[in-house]
């Protein structure tokens, strides 16, 4: 009989097979052609329809030769880099923006620019995983990113 398997590669075994992705980025001002935000107007980030690929938490297990790990995986937080230099961490999907909320602040997951441009916007999603069998345990981190390109423009008001 051969020595067991490594449990932390069992492990990795079912993280491939979770089908992990980075957030589908929702964000005001929208990142499409025409779509324009405001220099100190609020912008609203979130995950746009989180599941369990994209936010958690999903669990899989791994087998081999009689032995079993079994790995969850969820979202632990999200790191906004605004593509100003200015960095926003999220720790739940966020609020989808509505017309209604004007130009209300988002609750929980939100940003405003103080100068004009066009910024790349980059959501990195941190993983956890979280892992037992075979009398062990432990946590493996991921990560993935996405971004959009958004524009923020900038009005004038003129006084005569």
């Amino acid at each position: 009989m051969g020595a067991p398997p490594d449990p932390a590669q069992l492990a990795r075994r079912a993280i491939a097979v979770m089908n992990l992705h980075a957030i589908r980025i929702g964000i005001v001002p929208e990142a499409r052609p025409g779509r324009v935000g405001l220099v100190g107007l609020p912008v609203w980030m979130w995950a746009e329809a989180p599941d369990a690929s994209t936010w958690g938490p999903v669990t899989k297990s791994a087998s081999t030769g009689g032995y079993t790990v079994t790995a969850t995986a969820k979202v632990d937080r999200v790191v906004w880099g605004m593509g100003d230099g200015e960095v926003v961490v999220c720790r739940d999907p966020g609020t989808v923006y509505e017309d209604r909320f004007g130009k209300t602040s988002s609750p929980d997951c939100g940003y405003r620019y103080e100068h004009p441009g066009r910024f790349r916007v980059r959501a990195t999603s941190y993983w956890h995983v979280d892992w037992s069998g075979m009398g062990q345990s432990g946590t493996i981190p991921l990560s993935f990113t996405d971004s959009v390109l958004i524009t923020v423009g900038e009005v004038q008001v003129l006084v005569q």
